[in-house]
């Protein structure tokens, strides 16, 4: 039986959507019984929190994820060491960051290359270089590299020289939400647009929020942005603009609280500059809500033709799109038809199964 470690040192309970895709992934593949024994090599933050999604053991690394130096010398180092100490014979490390060199065979998921793509929209300026340079010794050292999109395929091959014969697309999938009653969306109900996400430059959320200030106050919606942690960037934005009645800023809420938003939602917004796929699409289309989103390819993958699109750098683009779907209910009818047949084309039993077809093809090595 193939033992397989799992580095989990980005796990902390803080990153959103790479979370998501390990717990929903290792539980999948838990449920398949592929023949693989998991050992999880965790982060500190990690061991405080749930893991009952993962089919294995979780050793306690004792690095912490949230230390950005120890972290890294602990995928650059420590999983490669962890892994040779207990006989492993792979390594994943599905957080787009993995070991420089091993001694057995790595499979790393990259999500997106938007440190190189994308460099202006990166939170901190001095932490690009440093990531870039472990992205490339992380994906030199891979056997195979899974990513999640056509794009960022395309992006590991351009940035990083990895062949295609090395690169195994396999998408996300979405997670339900608990069951929730939708309130009926017409011209009489309450009008609310969701956005979630945290708040780096990327996800472009000051400019829904000026593109908000040139709708119509006649059909102006109200917007709830999740996902904020300490001081919210937005504050000012809203303040400066005289939204305070017309914006609500939430941190990171509960499954319960997001489920109510859910219930409420006319549409969710995705205004990103870039990324590397958009769960939160996905999840909505599940939960039948329409969704306006940034005209870009990798979301054109995710929602095909159930979403309404306009273009992010343009705020009268974003405003007319808002406009539309707040005045004309049939576009939103469609959207929902439309976004239930595009979400059933993702499933996580899907992704399991590629993930472990990329392990086998990595073993076979």
């Amino acid at each position: 039986m193939p033992l397989i470690l799992v580095d989990l040192l980005s796990y902390t309970g803080t990153k959103g959507g790479m979370e998501t895709y390990a717990r929903e992934l290792y539980r999948q593949l838990g449920a398949r019984n592929d023949g693989f024994e998991y050992v999880g090599f965790a982060s500190s933050e990690l061991m405080k929190l749930d893991q009952s999604w993962f089919p294995g053991t979780i050793v306690d690394s004792k690095i912490s994820g949230e230390n950005r130096f120890t972290w890294a010398y602990g995928e650059l180092f420590a999983v490669a060491r962890y892994a040779k100490k207990i006989g492993a014979d792979l390594i994943h490390s599905p957080a787009t960051l993995g070991p420089m060199k091993s001694s057995m065979p790595t499979v790393i998921t990259m999500h997106d290359m938007l440190y190189f793509s994308h460099p202006q929209y990166m939170s901190t300026a001095l932490y690009t270089e440093p990531v870039k340079w472990m992205e490339k010794r992380a994906a030199k050292n891979a056997t195979r590299v899974l990513t999640i999109s056509s794009q960022s395929a395309g992006d590991i091959q351009k940035y990083l020289g990895v062949a295609q014969s090395r690169i195994d697309l396999v998408p996300l999938a979405g997670t339900a939400t608990a069951p929730v009653d939708r309130i009926e969306t017409d011209v009489a109900s309450e009008k609310m647009i969701l956005a979630t996400g945290n708040r780096r430059p990327h996800k472009n959320w000051e400019g829904l929020v000026r593109a908000l200030a040139l709708v119509d106050p006649a059909v102006r919606p109200q917007l709830v942005v999740t996902g904020s942690r300490g001081n919210d960037p937005l504050a000012p934005v809203v303040a400066e603009l005289g939204l305070e009645q017309w914006v609500t800023l939430k941190s990171w809420i509960s499954s319960e609280e997001m489920a109510e938003l859910y219930a409420r939602a006319t549409v969710l917004a995705m205004p990103s500059f870039c990324d590397g796929f958009s769960l939160p699409a996905l999840e909505a289309m599940m939960a039948g809500i329409p969704v306006i989103m940034s005209d870009l390819p990798v979301y054109r993958e995710v929602a095909a033709d159930a979403a309404m699109y306009f273009v992010p750098e343009n705020l009268q683009s974003i405003a007319d799109t808002i406009t539309n779907a707040m005045t004309q209910p049939e576009l939103l009818a469609t959207a929902i038809e439309r976004g239930y047949l595009q979400a059933a084309t993702f499933s996580w039993e899907r992704t399991a199964e590629g993930t472990a077809a990329s392990f086998n093809a990595a073993l076979a090595r």
